[in-house]
């Protein structure tokens, strides 16, 4: 596996939850994420722990119908985005998609496929999958914020 990269394993939801704080204590605001895998493989359970890493203690709940939830905290914005009811990427231009990704606010994105074309690039892509009884998350970096990203969580370990 490459500096590029990294595998993490979570086996229940409590464990995914505690890898989305991991996660979130490894982002800096300017950070976009992109969160992959089928229903139910825990985006939005990881997407919790990245919010409790920045104090949030209150629900964390898919945007589905919304397309985007902010949790503001203080400076930071981090916004979680869940396309899966897109119908077209188009749509995320008439609700000012670019003005979400600032230098000041860290972005989480599920589904992003549908909104290709419009949405940025990701500086991480995190791919889920199913491994026996619990999930594998593969971690990608794409850009130098990204590789930072994965060198803090190596850090952490």
């Amino acid at each position: 596996m490459s500096d590029a990269q990294l595998l993490l394993e979570a086996h229940g939801e409590d464990a995914m939850v505690a890898c989305g704080v991991r996660l979130g204590r490894a982002l800096q605001p300017g950070v976009v994420v992109h969160l992959q895998g089928d229903l139910g493989m825990g985006k939005t359970t990881l997407s919790r722990g990245v919010m409790r890493a920045f104090g949030h203690r209150g629900a964390v709940k898919s945007p589905t119908y919304t397309l985007v939830e902010p949790y503001e905290f203080g400076e930071l914005t981090v916004y979680h985005f869940d396309l899966y009811r897109l119908g077209d990427p188009e749509e995320l231009e008439f609700m000012g998609i670019r003005d979400y990704f600032s230098s000041h606010a860290i972005c989480l994105v599920e589904w992003p496929a549908r909104g290709e074309g419009i949405l940025p690039p990701a500086d991480l892509v995190i791919n889920i999958e199913r491994k026996d009884s619990g999930r594998q998350l593969q971690l990608s970096a794409c850009t130098a914020e990204g590789l930072a990203v994965l060198g803090r969580l190596r850090a952490a370990a």
